[in-house]
Order: C-alpha cells, then sequence, then structure tokens
C-alpha cells in the first residue's frame, strides 16, 4: 500500500505537527480561524477533534494510506466569550492525538458550520501573528484525483530537471 506524502498536500494544507509548534509558541494569543472572507465568531467552539488511519482505493486502483485529523469548529456567538487561547486549543489537540496515537504528520482538516448551515471542509494555511492574534486562514478543501495529481507533479518534476539549473 502506498502512504501518502503529505507534504504534496493542497497548497494552504499544513500537517498537524506545523501547527502545534505555532500555537505552543503564542499559547497566550487568541486563536482566530477566517473562512469564507470573514473571521470566525468570538463565541465558536472547538466541539469534535477526531483522528483516524485511512485506506483506501483511488480512482487509478492504487492502494493509499493517511492519517488525518478533523476537528469541527462551531461559529457561533455566546455571552460575551473571547476567541480562544491559542494554548487551550493546543491542549485540546494534544490530547486527542495522544489519546489515538497521531503523529505529526497527519492531515488536518476543518469541519465548520454556524449549526445553520451545512458543514463544510476546509483546509489550514500556516498560523500567522497578526496584532495580538494568531490568525488561521482555512480555504475549502477541493476534490481531487490522486493518479491526475502525481502525474502533474511528475511532469513538474521532469520539466524543472530538464530545464533548471544544473549543479
Amino acid at each position: 500500500m502506498n502512504a501518502i506524502d503529505n507534504s504534496k498536500m493542497q497548497k494552504d494544507d499544513i500537517t498537524l505537527g506545523d501547527r502545534m509548534k505555532v500555537l505552543a509558541a503564542a499559547k497566550d494569543s487568541p486563536l482566530v480561524f477566517n473562512y469564507d472572507g470573514r473571521p470566525v465568531k468570538p463565541g465558536y467552539h472547538g466541539t469534535e477533534a477526531k483522528a483516524g488511519q485511512f485506506s483506501a482505493l483511488d480512482c487509478g486502483a492504487n492502494s493509499e494510506a493517511w492519517s488525518e485529523m478533523f476537528i469541527q469548529l462551531w461559529d457561533i456567538d455566546e455571552d460575551d466569550r473571547t476567541h480562544m487561547p491559542a494554548g487551550k486549543f493546543y491542549a485540546i489537540i494534544r490530547k486527542v492525538t495522544e489519546h489515538v496515537k497521531l503523529d505529526d504528520s497527519a492531515k488536518l482538516t476543518f469541519e465548520v458550520s454556524d449549526g445553520v448551515k451545512p458543514m463544510q471542509l476546509y483546509c489550514a494555511a500556516m498560523p500567522t501573528l497578526r496584532g495580538a492574534a494568531v490568525h488561521v486562514e482555512l480555504s475549502p478543501r477541493l476534490a481531487s484525483c490522486k493518479p491526475h495529481d502525481r502525474w502533474v507533479a511528475e511532469q513538474r518534476a521532469q520539466s524543472q530537471s530538464c530545464c533548471g539549473p544544473s549543479d
């Protein structure tokens, strides 16, 4: 079975380990997720974190295997709450990863809903510190064809190797 190289995820995707390093370094800063052109409401909840090991066949009958964590965000206003501190989010995620023995190379997917609209899947860009808050841009997770993605990557590598600078 082929293991998916998580370094070849969507350009905005980051791994679980990338996220955890940034959150640990800014534990007292508010954590603000941005999606669909706006920030989540200050009362948002991380309602569920689930992790799994997946085995699949892609459309080219290639075996695939990967680990992934899904974090569900409920985008609501509640009382006078402020955005969750990055350290609290870090502690929640670390507890899940230790419980299910998930390594830091796991793919990270966010499920976001305001409780009215259906949940949508997002991938996360690298967190950035802006002002006094940690901001994470979420972009819609697109469907893809793994055989096609591999072919495109091979074509790109071949064009870079024959036309790029030589050592």
